[in-house]
């Protein structure tokens, strides 16, 4: 028996139709889990505070291609509102294991009781390989580094130093002294990371010329919670940071944006992008490399949105759900606004 012929343009919005079905059970499910956490009395480690960011960080990881700048402002706000959360437990978390690790007479011998410590293995060899990559097109060799917003177990830097950059002298900028004093002891007894470590207790903001110093800085994802401050983090670093010098970004693509904020390409204004990964495994942040031009800053963030967009493809959600109603048809299936349940 035939079966009847479908247009191509019927198949496409199908597959449109099934892809928005998706989204709306992610936000629906990021949304519940936001209330649930909300309701946490705080978010120190605990059963409750790791099951819950857990299941989102689970929801989060999956393949989307949702595009949270075509979400309604409440759903923006929401999302606001949970990074901002995340940030908090982050910080949390990492405090509550540099205590743990502090314990030990060799603190970096125990680093595997961290849980997420193979998720930094394999995000430091991802930024190495890409730094090391653009750093040879220009034929210079990074000794000084710095790593903005290091906190109080800075794992990156302390495996950077460890495995891939023995010779470069590693700058951890945090504005919080007690998050460098834990770092710092997490070294102290180490004979060469003691030696190639330095903490600095500042706000980057304040940080002015020591910036031209270094070769390469690291951008923590939560240094800038929204896109305002994060843009005035790297207008700073553009006005001060040498030319030719890298600036290494956190970012993060699909659902994982519900987790940490996004750059754009368009708001590194001074900077030259070179690449842009999107990593599709367990490691959440995806990785934005730029080269600080000679060229004057230019601060003007407004509608320069084009082809660096990185979010992935429009997405509108038609269909009716818990946080839904109908709102416009519009192209290709429609929009909708969401409301509090």
């Amino acid at each position: 028996m035939l079966q009847p012929f479908v247009p191509p343009l019927m198949l496409q919005r199908i597959a449109v139709v099934e892809s928005l079905q998706k989204e709306i059970v992610l936000v629906e499910k990021v949304c519940d889990i936001y209330h649930k956490i909300s309701k946490l009395e705080n978010l120190k480690p605990s059963k409750d505070v790791d099951s819950l960011f857990t299941e989102l960080v689970r929801t989060c990881i999956p393949p989307c291609s949702i595009n949270i700048s075509s979400l309604p402002a409440n759903i923006q706000e929401i999302r606001s509102k949970l990074i901002r959360l995340c940030g908090e437990a982050e910080g949390h978390l990492e405090a509550h294991f540099s205590t743990i690790l502090g314990s030990f007479p060799n603190p970096l011998h125990h680093l595997k009781e961290f849980p997420y410590y193979s998720n930094y293995l394999k995000l430091s060899r991802l930024e190495f390989d890409i730094l090391t990559e653009h750093y040879s097109a220009f034929g210079q060799a990074h000794k000084r580094l710095a790593f903005v917003g290091s906190g109080p177990l800075p794992l990156t830097s302390i495996v950077l130093a460890s495995y891939h950059l023995k010779d470069t002298i590693f700058h951890n900028y945090d504005i919080d002294s007690s998050a460098n004093s834990m770092a710092s002891h997490l070294v102290s007894s180490h004979p060469d990371l003691s030696q190639r470590m330095v903490f600095h207790t500042a706000n980057i903001m304040d940080v002015t010329d020591e910036l031209k110093g270094y070769d390469v800085i690291f951008l923590a994802a939560l240094v800038g919670m929204d896109v305002d401050e994060k843009v005035k983090v790297i207008d700073h670093l553009a006005k001060y940071m040498a030319p030719g010098a890298l600036l290494m970004l956190r970012s993060a693509h699909g659902a994982r944006v519900f987790l940490y904020p996004v750059v754009e390409a368009q708001q590194l204004q001074g900077f030259e992008v070179l690449s842009v990964y999107h990593p599709n495994d367990d490691v959440i942040n995806s990785v934005v490399i730029s080269r600080k031009i000679a060229d004057p800053v230019n601060n003007d963030h407004g509608d320069n949105h084009h082809h660096h967009h990185e979010l992935g493809i429009e997405s509108v959600m038609p269909l009716s759900c818990k946080y839904c109603e109908f709102q416009a048809f519009n192209n290709p299936l429609g929009q909708m606004k969401m409301i509090d349940n």
